[in-house]
């Protein structure tokens, strides 16, 4: 069962939900959606039940939550359903069934949400559903699934396979130039128009009368049968026909670029993989991979897909990425190295200790990324939606007047101010506008997820258009998390390489990072068994004797309560590890957390398009500034606690000129990118806390992708204004020469038909975008 909790702001809450869903009887799954909470509970688990057992869990955070509301979730297809216009009456109608507080139509995946309370009887839902949704667009079919081998069907009111819709277009073509340049009988030509009429025009006929019934009429079946019989009254046969025929093909064409697209966009659901070979009891045997075990072991052939996250324990391969990462480089993959689900194993057989089940895997949170992304639209959706509303009710309108106060006033005879009525109704069809827009959204979202950039909403995707800070947090964001030696300065008495060795022999023993660190960069064997007198001094390092000699290893404190002498040899910033012999200073060591690959150039990139850069860091002031100045960073601010990450991006929020993004990768990040008006997490090396509530979620962990995501963005931008600025312009264009009596139907059935295909064609650009 699924449920949505609203009302959860709380990052605080929320990661301790995620972090002890165990202790909650019944909860399963638990992510979360900006101010809401996405769970999925065992069936016999109402959604009072376990929100009083959240809010009861939750007391040990000492947070009380009382305004949260929890409604169920159910999700179900709309296959073949491509009129914007329809989907949106849908959703509206579905609203009005009991206890129902939602609904969202995505017109990429098919899928159709319904959020309700206890009070609503799904079943019944569905029911009225299968119903309803026939009824106001035939053709369209209900199910629970999304059963491929069922979706092989054609949308255009059951007509048939193309190939049938084309015989039947070239034959009432046929029919019009016959007619045309053919003198008959008036009476046999007007049957001949009619019977052409009907066979094209049935379909739209039936479900305009249909609407009528409902009550819920000002759609383009209505428009297009009253203009059509409004030619007819008036004694233009061939353009009423030609505007059904015109129509039909137009509606074809936008059927099959919008599934063009469909396709293209849902490739990244393709990710999923089929099946898991799992070893058990010295076989192989394939299964599901929901029912593969953390520490199984699963075998990976070449051409397969990594069907869960996991460590390489055997084997060596070229591993392709680019269904995850972006990045069209095979990466080689070996004994140790982490293995990443919805990557292709390419060359040899790899066998993979499975780290996480398939719901907490990477290509499960990749999966549920791309699904739900439409479901948080962008404002621009949000207007075009009302805008048509508004729109089509004031171009009915208009045509209604032409057709009384015309003739009224002299202006025109009848049948003329019928004629550029009808022609009017053609125009005011709003589908470029309602179907091009969250189109060419959802497009830049696909296009970025194929970049390894995954936005979990377009209005995070239009957001990113107008972004003026960029807060950054260092360590695993600007630097590597990865702690190496940087530099080894001697003194006068003393080599590179005895101060490395002296140094890696007393962190043999160590777990720290720096002393790991040191251990990494020294590539010799140690003979543990001439170290003897091995002591660790808290705070300060470690001692030992070798060879008769008393060695130092720690900071200046070990080397001063030793009344060692020493000067510091550089005062470059990064972790100093010294090294003593007896009584006599031999060197230091410098450990730094390297800086990532290519990170100035990315941040350069970002300077050049006017964004102003801060870091933040838990670190000191003199190491955050040391960093900043080096990746070329104008602002840093040091020792702050997670608390004082968000006062400080509040502050820059408040004093910024547009958007302010924060990017983070830690637990500790997680509050801040929450706060910030567009959280990116990194994903590859992110904590799930961090990229949980993050907005946007880079894969490969490289900071140059949030360049190629503005960019994006403001693609994505131009191409949905073109589309709007072309829908409405060529519309009113040809509504104003409608109505001076310059604009035929024709002309009215491409400012309708024509502009909506063009528009599709332009959004589906977006997919194709080089960076």
């Amino acid at each position: 069962m699924k449920h949505l909790i609203q009302g959860m702001s709380c990052s605080t809450c929320v990661q301790d939900l995620q972090a002890h869903k165990s202790q909650i009887p019944g909860l399963l799954k638990i992510r979360s959606s900006g101010d809401d909470i996405l769970l999925e509970t065992r069936d016999d688990v109402k959604g009072s039940e376990i929100l009083n057992k959240i809010k009861e869990h939750l007391t040990h955070v000492g947070h009380n939550h009382s305004d949260m509301k929890i409604y169920e979730s159910e999700t179900i297809y709309l296959k073949g359903l491509t009129c914007a216009n329809c989907s949106a009456k849908i959703e509206d109608e579905t609203k009005k069934f009991k206890g129902v507080k939602n609904a969202n139509f995505e017109f990429a995946t098919e899928k159709y949400t319904i959020v309700f309370d206890e009070s609503a009887d799904f079943e019944n839902v569905y029911e009225k559903l299968e119903k309803l949704v026939p009824a106001m667009e035939p053709g369209v079919v209900v199910s629970k699934t999304l059963n491929e081998d069922e979706h092989d069907h054609e949308h255009e009111h059951g007509e048939g396979s193309i190939k049938a819709r084309v015989t039947k277009y070239i034959i009432i073509f046929a029919v019009l130039i016959g007619l045309h340049f053919v003198e008959i009988d008036e009476k046999i030509s007007f049957v001949i128009y009619l019977l052409a009429y009907i066979s094209v025009g049935l379909p739209v006929l039936k479900s305009a009368f249909k609407n009528i019934l409902r009550g819920d009429f000002l759609d383009e079946n209505f428009l297009m049968s009253i203009a059509s019989i409004g030619a007819i009254v008036v004694g233009q046969y061939p353009e009423a026909v030609a505007v059904m025929l015109l129509y039909d093909i137009g509606e074809m064409f936008e059927d099959l670029a919008l599934e063009r697209s469909r396709k293209n966009i849902s490739s990244a659901l393709a990710l999923k993989p089929d099946f898991a070979n799992v070893i058990r009891n010295g076989e192989i045997i394939e299964v599901d991979p929901e029912e593969v075990n953390v520490s199984e072991i699963i075998v990976v052939k070449p051409g397969e897909k990594i069907p869960l996250d996991g460590i390489v324990k055997s084997g060596d391969s070229y591993v392709n990425t680019a269904n995850v990462t972006g990045e069209s480089v095979p990466r080689r993959t070996t004994v140790g190295d982490e293995a990443i689900s919805g990557c292709v194993n390419t060359t040899g057989v790899l066998e993979i200790e499975v780290t996480s089940s398939y719901d907490d895997g990477t290509i499960a949170k990749i999966l549920d990324l791309v699904e739900n992304a439409s479901a948080r639209k962008a404002p621009v959706e949000k207007f075009i939606t009302k805008f048509a509303k508004i729109y089509t009710p004031i171009v009915v309108g208009l045509a209604v007047l032409m057709v009384v106060v015309l003739p009224l006033t002299g202006i025109l005879a009848f049948n003329d101010a019928l004629f550029r009525a009808c022609t009017f109704l053609v125009i005011s069809c709003p589908c470029a506008l309602v179907i091009s827009v969250p189109l060419g959204v959802f497009s830049g979202i696909g296009a970025s997820s194929t970049k390894g950039i995954f936005v979990k909403g377009g209005n995070y995707l239009e957001a990113l258009s107008d972004v003026s800070d960029v807060v950054f947090d260092k360590t695993g964001t600007i630097t590597k998390g990865v702690f190496e030696v940087t530099d080894i300065i001697p003194s006068e008495i003393s080599t590179k390489e005895e101060v490395l060795e002296l140094a890696a022999m007393g962190e043999y023993h160590s777990t720290h990072p720096i002393g790991r660190a040191i251990l990494n960069s020294y590539n010799n064997e140690i003979n543990i068994k001439e170290i003897e007198d091995f002591k660790e001094i808290s705070g300060q390092g470690i001692t030992y004797n070798y060879k008769n000699d008393k060695i130092l290893v720690g900071n200046e404190k070990l080397l001063n309560n030793n009344n060692i002498k020493f000067n510091e040899l550089d005062n470059k910033v990064a972790t100093k590890v010294f090294v003593a012999k007896n009584d006599k200073f031999l060197g230091q060591i410098f450990v730094s957390d390297v800086l990532k690959d290519n990170i100035a150039e990315d941040i350069k990139r970002l300077k050049d398009r006017n964004i102003n850069l801060t870091m933040l860091s838990g670190d000191t002031n003199e190491t955050a500034m040391a960093i900043a100045n080096e990746v070329g960073i104008n602002n840093a601010y040091g020792n702050l606690l997670p608390e004082d990450k968000v006062n400080k991006l509040e502050n820059i929020i408040e004093n910024s000129k547009n958007k302010v993004i924060f990017v983070g990768d830690g637990v500790n990040d997680a509050p801040v990118i929450a706060r910030a008006d567009i959280g990116i997490a990194m994903g590859g090396i992110g904590s799930d806390s961090a990229v949980e509530a993050a907005d946007i979620v880079l894969m490969t962990d490289e900071i140059g992708k949030i360049s190629d995501a503005i960019d994006i963005s403001k693609y994505t931008k131009k191409i949905v204004y073109q589309n709007i600025l072309f829908a409405l312009g060529v519309k009113f264009l040809v509504l104003i020469l409608g109505a001076l009596g310059y604009a035929s139907m024709w002309a009215a059935v491409f400012a309708d038909v024509g502009v909506t295909l063009i528009a599709i064609l332009n959004a589906m650009r977006i997919l194709k975008i080089k960076l």
